[in-house]
């Protein structure tokens, strides 16, 4: 395993503004210079007693700080800027590539980073907010935080190709969620689930995202698919889906070790199998 090159506080701010929206990062350019320049611009100070020179030393330290940093920081900010425009519009020609292959084998194609981030944008689609846990492998765990409405979800992605993701997958999610007090968690996959993961999620706040829903998830306007369940129809429950923002409906689990308890179930399933605690109504 390698080790992470350490890097200095301009690459820090660079990286930090290039997982902002590239016009958050403009801001912040144009926002450093005139929070700096009026300071650069002050009379330098002069000391007529020595209790003064303490004082006056300091003030030297900050003007010339300012000096340089109004022109520093705005290039930092706009650096990192672009990097954030090229990585929104990297992430949308992902989508575009993987919508337009008929073969469906573009998940597969891609580097484990590229998969992440087509997910990142799927969900950003959706409306949530992204930020990226910025893991060193394939496999670190948590991938993706996303926000909406106030509620924190956690995202693991799995770039399979082979085997299908396992139900340790899902409990691991499930516990980091209950540390972290994360309302809901998905675990996305370029493949498939085992039985024993699908019957685990049921009821609990785990939603299961296999290549086929993926793919469905990133199609143009996926977002404004109205429900298709008659027995939803006038019936406005309160309760969204945390997937597609359909209404939804209550369930009995028939199988695993969720059998016989109730849930939030989507009302567009099986298009999508988002479910939720029966707790949150109205949420």
């Amino acid at each position: 395993m390698g080790t992470r090159r350490k890097q200095g506080a301009a690459e820090d701010i660079m990286e930090l503004v290039a997982k902002l929206p590239w016009w958050a990062g403009v801001g912040l350019a144009v926002g450093s210079y005139l929070i700096l320049h009026p300071i650069a611009e002050r009379p330098a100070p002069v000391a007529t007693q020595l209790d003064q020179l303490g004082s006056m030393a300091a003030q030297v330290i900050w003007r010339t700080m300012a000096f340089y940093g109004q022109y520093l920081l705005p290039v930092f900010c706009l650096v990192g800027a672009v990097v954030s425009a090229l990585k929104r519009r990297s992430r949308k020609q992902l989508i575009e590539h993987s919508t337009a292959n008929p073969a469906g084998d573009a998940f597969n194609s891609m580097s484990w980073q590229q998969f992440e981030q087509l997910v990142g944008e799927g969900f950003r689609r959706l409306g949530y907010q992204i930020k990226e846990t910025g893991r060193a492998g394939p496999d670190g765990g948590v991938d993706l935080e996303l926000r909406r409405g106030g509620e924190l979800h956690l995202v693991q992605c799995k770039q399979w190709r082979a085997q299908r993701v396992g139900v340790d997958v899902v409990r691991e999610l499930y516990g980091v969620m209950a540390a972290q007090g994360a309302a809901g968690g998905f675990v996305v996959t370029s493949g498939r689930f085992t039985a024993e993961a699908e019957n685990f999620a049921v009821g609990r706040n785990v939603q299961l995202i296999d290549g086929e829903q993926l793919k469905s998830l990133l199609e143009p306007n996926a977002h404004h698919r109205q429900p298709v369940s008659a027995t939803t129809q006038g019936d406005d429950t309160g309760v969204k889906c945390p997937l597609c923002d359909n209404k939804m409906v209550l369930r009995v689990a028939k199988r695993g070790s969720q059998s016989g308890n109730r849930f939030w179930g989507c009302s567009d399933f099986p298009s999508c199998r988002g479910t939720r605690d029966v707790s949150l109504q109205g949420k």
